[in-house]
């Protein structure tokens, strides 16, 4: 494990840039808590606004090329954006009937399949830590086909989050917050429609994670766990429900500790990265381009950069 070396935090015209896309002249592409998908040039000296979404964007990807976004908005679903003028169309607000609670990160294959996560079918976004509490594993993965079918990959999920794919695409994996671990689902191979772990026991909660432009998977770790989560959630459910009903600040909340990692296609870790960032917590996004490392915060009015370590 290593230590953040030096961070360059870039500041936003917003709340809650949540998580990162990188383009190739080095633009950072990120959803905020106002609706906004805004494109931070680099070095973060002109930011844009590309577009409103009238909810709340999460998970950021390109879709094709650079010309059009695919936005996970936790309250329309999943969205594509047109770069150029903005335009929003909707490729999937609800599944069979219903509307997606807590649509949250996605992955896109190379034959534009999509996989996606719908974080919870109890909480949406604002009352996250409710199901941080509860764990209502309802949590579920799903594949959007090119030619728009939806079926479902996985349920039962602990709070999906992160979605991503090797380089072979031989399978998807999701990160699944409250069970501190990242789920992988084989694609290909002789394993094709099993499941297992294809990290455990992380020292944080994982949020978004992404593959760089290394081959590697990146994981965030909004927060390191919190022992006071683990007594909250032995309580009778009474007793769970009136501290959920507690002031936000009386809550269990994230730490200021945070971290990522870097996990290879065979499952082994990579790099490590762990501490505190002095003006930035709740590290929800990460992305790898060309040896840098970039950072979204679900809480914060900044994205940051910093260099991958040397292994």
């Amino acid at each position: 494990m290593a230590r953040f070396g030096k961070v360059e935090l870039y500041p936003v015209n917003g709340r809650g840039p949540e998580d990162v896309l990188v383009d190739a002249d080095g633009g950072v592409y990120t959803g905020l808590e106002d609706g906004r998908v805004i494109r931070v040039g680099p070095g973060g000296r002109r930011i844009d606004t590309i577009a409103d979404t009238g909810g709340r964007p999460l998970g950021i990807e390109f879709f094709g090329d650079e010309r059009e976004l695919l936005v996970c908005d936790a309250h329309r679903g999943l969205l594509v954006v047109s770069v150029a003028d903005g335009a929003v169309r909707t490729l999937v607000g609800e599944i069979d009937g219903v509307p997606m609670v807590f649509c949250n990160n996605a992955a896109v294959a190379s034959d534009g399949t999509i996989y996606f996560t719908d974080t919870s079918t109890v909480f949406s976004i604002e009352r996250y830590r409710d199901d941080l509490i509860e764990q209502t594993g309802t949590g579920r993965l799903f594949r959007r086909a090119p030619d728009g079918r939806v079926e479902r990959v996985a349920g039962g999920l602990q709070f999906a989050n992160g979605v991503a794919l090797p380089p072979d695409e031989s399978f998807v994996a999701v990160a699944e917050t409250s069970a501190c671990r990242v789920r992988r689902f084989w694609l290909k191979g002789e394993e094709t429609g099993t499941e297992g772990i294809f990290v455990d026991d992380l020292p944080g909660f994982p949020d978004n994670i992404s593959t760089g432009s290394d081959g590697l998977i990146w994981v965030s770790q909004a927060s390191s766990k919190l022992p006071v989560l683990d007594v909250v959630r032995k309580l009778p459910a009474p007793v769970r429900t009136a501290v959920r009903a507690l002031p936000a600040w009386l809550q269990p909340s994230p730490a200021s500790t945070c971290g990522v990692l870097a996990v290879s296609a065979l499952g082994d870790v990579v790099h490590r990265l762990e501490g505190e960032i002095d003006g930035f917590d709740v590290l929800s996004g990460v992305r790898e381009r060309a040896g840098t490392l970039y950072f979204g915060s679900l809480e914060r009015n900044c994205v940051a950069t910093t260099p991958v370590p040397r292994a």
